[in-house]
């Protein structure tokens, strides 16, 4: 009976408090706050402000019949009456002229590029190769003791030999990686498009 008379306690107590945190949540706020809308309002309403502020552009003050944002002078009637009418070369095959060798250069550095990359593909395979067949060989020779002791000055040499292999075609990735990233820097330079760069 008890365990009952506590739990009905509790729920009742919890109750209470829920009560009270949702009438606190739905009064009204105080005099003197006011919301930022509010505030919004009265601003925009007293006249003595607006002279302050500098013009700021919103929905509500944005021009719909002029561009926003104009460089210059304005043209004037007689510049557009200059202008000659029928020049195809200045109004329409030029642009497409611009833009198709734009975009024959951009995939001539594609090109160039992706040959660049190949080539970097091709030398690192070259050196995994190299270096799987030098530990090959060094793991046969150090398994056989007397392999080692008959052939050691032979081995020496083949091991200088394979190692300086491996350090030219290090050298040679490296040096191809080094070319890609100034080719890719130059491209970037010319305007080409990171998608075709990468």
């Amino acid at each position: 009976m008890k365990r009952i008379t506590l739990i009905g306690f509790a729920f009742a107590l919890s109750t209470a408090l829920l009560v009270s945190t949702a009438v606190a949540q739905t009064t009204a706020p105080a005099q003197d706050q006011s919301s930022l809308g509010d505030y919004a309002r009265k601003i925009r309403k007293d006249p003595g402000t607006a002279k302050a502020r500098p013009k700021v552009f919103d929905n509500d003050n944005l021009p719909t019949d002029d561009k926003l944002s104009v460089v210059g002078q304005p043209a004037t009637a007689d510049a557009a009456a200059a202008a000659p009418v029928d020049d195809k070369n200045a109004a329409g095959a030029k642009p497409d002229d611009d833009q198709a060798k734009k975009q024959a250069a951009w995939k001539g550095w594609q090109d160039k590029l992706t040959a660049q990359k190949d080539q970097i593909d091709l030398a690192s395979r070259e050196l995994d190769v190299l270096q799987r067949e030098y530990q090959l060989r060094a793991a046969a020779m150090y398994a056989d003791a007397g392999n080692r002791m008959r052939n050691s000055s032979d081995w020496d040499k083949q091991d200088a030999d394979y190692k300086q292999k491996i350090a030219d075609k290090q050298k040679a990735v490296e040096d191809a990686k080094q070319k890609l990233s100034d080719m890719q820097e130059g491209a970037r330079k010319d305007g080409v498009p990171s998608a075709m760069i990468e």
